[in-house]
Order: structure tokens, then sequence, then C-alpha cells
């Protein structure tokens, strides 16, 4: 399919945004399976036709239209979508139009390169002909990725909610399978069983998720975890436990990290990855802090004209952390009394480790007040080793190694940075093989878990 140059940049204003997904399909990129997939399946309870994207099947695709100096996620889902349309248009022939369909690609203000992508991606649809009618909805961390506008103004709040409570039943789905997967009695049997109750999960948000029916998503649950504990040999002792932080996309997307998890467990580990609603968490989290500060700043100047609309702005963010971290630690309680899951981070807390030693600064934003902090507590809870995924020349990750690397040289903890691209590094394994020689020392020397 051939490509014209020409840029209509009136394009980033009229189909960048939020759009209603009423008569359209809302195509979803896939980051982390469970979480993706639970996340449409909720879309769908509400009437939305919404599906996951196939993905990587386009990386010839993506990199052809990418010049390489882009984040890796930016490549990958450039091709995804182009993959999808252009199988689309060859499915429907002549009855295909690209209006018909959402690409939900959500962004973040702040300097990473992600605020950039979905301009991007506009500037290579509209080059190719018959896609530039396609629409790509772009929530944002600036309003804490509002739902307002994609559907039914009187919809959205529950909207939100039930795809909050998929995001953290995703996460939990994931490690239960980190969990379990490293203790099976046979190996494959832990991703076999997961796949059929992914499915069964997502019938639940289906079915449920609409009507914030959440005691019988949380029921299904529970008969999840007791289906995947069976799995477990009780006669393998604990592995060395790692703790992976990072950028969202590359560290929870499978086959954009070369699946480092199954790697690190070949390996002999039992891995902790951080979650995706502890980025969710953050961003209200952040929203709310930074109203917070812009009130006492109204204050000190007597500005009292800007206090109605900051004092919604505290409560709204607020009241959105507080449901979140409530609805969290809710979900959390109820699994962990049947199988003990890591729990995660409250962002607070994190906030208080970065100043307890002056370690860096919410003020400057980025993953890095998640990754840095959260390394810091993976060490003060007995982890014995950590590892930092991201895309190769990623800001945010890059400065948390040059932090942490010398911080746990001096604690003495094991320490991989395994940052990614298109290509395989070479030595991947080796350093891998050797980093968790260092981790089953440390577990020798120190215990897991503080004990």
């Amino acid at each position: 399919m051939q490509t014209n140059n020409v840029i209509n940049f009136e394009s980033f204003g009229n189909k960048v945004g939020r759009f209603s997904l009423k008569e359209r399909t809302c195509l979803i990129p896939e980051m982390n399976r469970q979480g993706s997939h639970l996340l449409a399946a909720n879309f769908r309870s509400f009437g939305i036709r919404a599906m996951v994207l196939e993905t990587f099947e386009g990386m010839d695709l993506g990199m052809a239209h990418t010049s390489g100096k882009e984040c890796f996620p930016c490549q990958i889902t450039m091709g995804d979508i182009l993959h999808f349309l252009q199988q689309e248009s060859a499915r429907l022939g002549p009855e295909f139009d690209a209006d018909a369909y959402v690409y939900f690609l959500p962004e973040a203000d702040g300097p990473c390169r992600f605020g950039m992508y979905n301009k991007y991606q506009r500037i290579v649809l509209d080059s190719f002909p018959g896609f530039s009618g396609l629409r790509i909805g772009a929530l944002t961390t600036a309003d804490g990725y509002s739902l307002e506008g994609i559907i039914e103004k009187t919809r959205v709040r529950d909207l939100r909610k039930s795809s909050y409570v998929a995001l953290v039943v995703g996460d939990i789905l994931d490690r239960l399978l980190w969990r379990v997967r490293p203790y099976e009695r046979e190996t494959g049997l832990t991703d076999l069983v997961m796949e059929k109750c992914l499915t069964f999960m997502m019938d639940a948000f289906e079915r449920f998720g609409q009507h914030l029916k959440f005691d019988q998503i949380f029921a299904r649950l529970e008969a999840v975890i007791e289906e995947v504990k069976a799995v477990m040999d009780p006669k393998i002792p604990p592995k060395p436990l790692i703790g992976m932080v990072g950028e969202i996309y590359l560290r929870t997307h499978v086959k954009a990290n070369q699946d480092v998890i199954c790697m690190l467990e070949k390996y002999g580990a039992e891995v902790v990855n951080a979650s995706v609603s502890e980025w969710v968490n953050f961003t209200s989290y952040d929203q709310f802090r930074s109203a917070r500060t812009a009130l006492r700043f109204s204050l000190k100047q007597l500005r009292f004209d800007l206090l109605k609309d900051q004092l919604k702005a505290l409560f709204t963010y607020g009241g959105d952390l507080f449901y979140q971290e409530h609805r969290q630690r809710q979900i959390y309680k109820r699994v962990t009394r049947l199988i003990d899951l890591a729990k995660d981070h409250k962002v607070s807390h994190l906030e208080d480790v970065l100043k307890e030693q002056d370690l860096y600064s919410f003020d400057l934003g980025t993953e890095a007040c998640l990754s840095i902090a959260g390394m810091m507590d993976y060490v003060r809870e007995g982890y014995n080793g950590l590892v930092n995924v991201y895309p190769f020349t990623c800001m945010p990750s890059i400065t948390t190694s040059s932090i942490v690397r010398p911080l746990m040289n001096r604690l003495r903890v094991p320490y991989l940075d395994t940052p990614y691209d298109a290509s395989t590094q070479p030595g991947r394994e080796s350093a891998i093989r050797t980093f968790m020689y260092q981790a089953d020392q440390h577990c020798k020397r120190y215990g897991r878990h503080g004990s």
C-alpha cells in the first residue's frame, strides 16, 4: 500500500482526543495480556464494541514507519494498528471504513516521549489512503485519565470504577501467574490453566461490570486462585525473590521484553513485577498533589478567585485516589487470604521513601518516582535482586539506573538493567544467568522477605 507525504496538522485537533465510542469499535493495544483483555471485556459490558489488537505481528510495519529514535513501544503500537487496519481493509474490501474505529492510545504529559506517540502515529495514519478517518482516543494523565466524552455522561463514573477494578484484577492474575509458575508440578501447566481462567474472568466482567456487581467478580477470582494454586508442587523450596520495575509498557509486554520473567524463572527466580494499577494510582495522586500545592499557593497570595476551581480539583482527584486505594486494598485483602501475593505500595508511601534519603522528587514526575522508591522498598522487604526493564534510551529509566545502581552496589543487592529495542542483545542470557547466581547467593546468605 502506497503512502503520501502530505501532513494535515488540523487532524491533531480533529482526530486525536476524546470521541464517543457509540457505534464505533474501540481498538485497545495489548500491553499486559490479562489487564488489556479484562478492560476490553468491561467496555463490552457497557455496550462498547471493544477488542484487543493482535500484537507484535506488525513489527515490520512499525519499524518501516519509524526512524528508530522513538521509544520501542511506539514502534510496537504503530505496527499493531497498521497491521490491523491492513488486515481489516483486505477482509472487508469496499465496505471498510476507518471512521468505524477508535484507536485507544492514552498519553502522558511531561517530558516522556509517550506524550507524542498519538501525534506521530496520527501523521503516519494520515499518510495511508483510507486510514485517515481512524480516530485516536487519547486519554491523558493531565486529568487522571478521565473517561469523559467516550460514553454518556451518566455512565462515565460507573465505567471508570469498573475499569479500574478490571486493571487491579488483571494485576492480580499476573501476580498469581508469577507466584505459581516457578513452583508448578508440570512445565507449562500454569500458563495453560491461566489462559482458561482469563476467559472465565473476561466473562465475569462482561456480565457484571456494567452493574458494578464486584462481589460476583471477586467470587470468580477466588475460584481462579484456588484452581491455579492446585498447580503448585509444595515440595519445591522457596526461590530467590526478584523485584522488577521500569517503563510500564516494556515491563508488562511479554514480547517486547523478550519474556524476561520467564528467562529469570529459567535460572531460578520468583519475580514480582510492578503493577499497572500502581501507575493509575500515581496519576491520580500526582493530580491531587498538584491541586493541593496550587491551593496553598493561592491562599498565600490571597487569590480567593481561584479557590473554587482548586477546591473542586482537590476533592475530585482526592476522591478518585481514595476510591482506587480503597478498592485495591479490598481486592488484595480477599485474595491474600488464599495465597501470599505481594501487595502494591501506596503511592504516598513511595514519596515518603524518596524524601527520607533525598533520592528524587515527585516534583520531577515520570515513572522514575515509582521505580526508585519501589526498588528501595523491595530492599527493605528482603528481596534478593532488582531488575529495571525499559526501552533503549528511555530518559526516566536511565535516571532510575543512575540513582539506584550505585546504591545497590553499596547495599550489596544484585541489580540488573535490561534495556530493549527491536534487536536481541548479545550476551543477554549470560547476563541474566550471572545476575541470578548473585541473587541465589544473596538468598542463601540473607534469606528472603527479611527472614
